[in-house]
């Protein structure tokens, strides 16, 4: 379709230009479609991506954390305002946290004052060099697990002060959630936003499967640090420049685990199935009007060390409209190793498009692009 010539040509500039293996970008716009794909999805046999493949959505997982939890207020159950204590006594009352203070509102707009769980060397250290991602590729991470890891370093300000992107937030949220229900994370999202929105080809990834459904794409990564660096020595303003030589040629990091993702992201959707749920979260098709309001009460990310341009709300974020011309654009998105996903639309669910590519994230400028030539909005510029 001539109307998305421009876009086709951003999918050949990332697979040409950005080091992307293969990309494909899923676009409604009222009642037009269209599908676009560049690249592989197998760089062994050449076969091409398609629509329907299974992907993982990385970080867009917190928005079904998210959605879920606004979904238990609604019903009564709990309030954003409660404290972490009231659900998980003594959890957060370590390394100078006090759970007392920090509410559930707090872990779902990163403003908690957790640190960043990503840079926690108990993590890092695993997975830093691509002889340590071989090593410990299957390994399985448990709630407590990451419960210990989210409080394994000193708070990096007061509750609500300011914006830090911690997975061990959400990590929390997921622990509450199913202290509240008695039922299992993946049970309460599939129970409260899947099947609600009809995602047929969307659920939480259980701990121990290490591969997707077809169809899906081979996933490559180039997400190493340099041999030799120390884990302690990462830092928000430095991990950039600590990471591998760009030309060394990907990793095939298809089979692997992510249950360290857990309520923090570790969702598998197609791009059909997560238009429909970002134009449920824009629009406010599937929560009450209150809860609404809370998800996209958002707070400022700026000295975050995060995406550009962006305000965060509970789970998702909306571009500043200072930087998008006064248009309100709304969505999600996620990386890690081998996938990089973005969905994002207007709160009227007329305009929609899902990105994603089989390795990980490589700069803001493939969002920027994809978002202007789809949406017709410029951001920042």
């Amino acid at each position: 379709m001539a109307a998305y010539e421009k876009l086709q040509q951003v999918l050949d500039w990332a697979v040409a230009e950005a080091g992307v293996p293969g990309i494909v970008a899923d676009v409604r716009d009222g009642d037009r479609t269209w599908f676009g794909t560049a690249g592989v999805a197998d760089i062994e046999t050449g076969v091409r991506r398609q629509p329907g493949e299974h992907v993982h959505t990385g970080s867009s997982g917190k928005a079904f954390t998210a959605a879920t939890v606004l979904a238990l207020e609604a019903e009564g159950l709990l309030s954003l305002d409660d404290t972490v204590n009231k659900w998980l006594p003594g959890v957060l009352d370590v390394n100078g946290y006090d759970g007392d203070t920090i509410t559930i509102r707090h872990l779902l707009n990163n403003t908690s004052g957790l640190f960043i769980t990503g840079l926690a060397p108990e993590i890092s250290h695993r997975y830093l060099t691509r002889t340590g991602f071989i090593k410990h590729r299957f390994d399985e991470f448990t709630t407590d697990d990451l419960l210990r890891v989210a409080v394994s370093q000193p708070p990096v300000g007061e509750p609500g002060e300011r914006f830090a992107y911690s997975n061990g937030g959400f990590h929390l949220v997921g622990a509450i959630i199913e202290k509240v229900t008695g039922n299992s994370y993946a049970e309460e999202v599939d129970r409260r936003v899947i099947r609600p929105l009809g995602m047929t080809h969307t659920y939480v990834r259980p701990a121990q499967d290490k591969g997707y459904p077809d169809p899906h794409p081979r996933a490559y990564s180039t997400l190493f640090f340099k041999d030799g660096v120390d884990p302690a020595a990462i830092t928000p303003a430095n991990w950039e420049s600590m990471m591998e030589d760009p030309g060394l040629a990907p990793l095939d990091v298809t089979e692997a685990g992510t249950s360290g993702g857990w309520s923090a992201g570790n969702v598998v959707s197609t791009t059909g199935d997560m238009i429909r749920f970002v134009n449920a979260m824009a629009s406010g098709s599937l929560l009450p009007p209150a809860q609404h309001r809370e998800m996209w009460t958002t707070v400022s990310t700026e000295g975050g060390h995060w995406m550009p341009h962006a305000r965060y709300g509970l789970g998702l974020f909306e571009f500043d409209k200072e930087a998008t011309g006064g248009r309100t654009v709304r969505g999600v998105g996620g990386s890690l190793w081998g996938s990089w996903f973005l969905a994002v639309g207007t709160p009227d669910g007329r305009q929609t498009v899902a990105v994603h590519t089989n390795t990980e994230w490589k700069s803001w400028d493939l969002m920027f692009k994809v978002i202007e030539a789809a949406l017709g909005v410029s951001i920042g510029s």
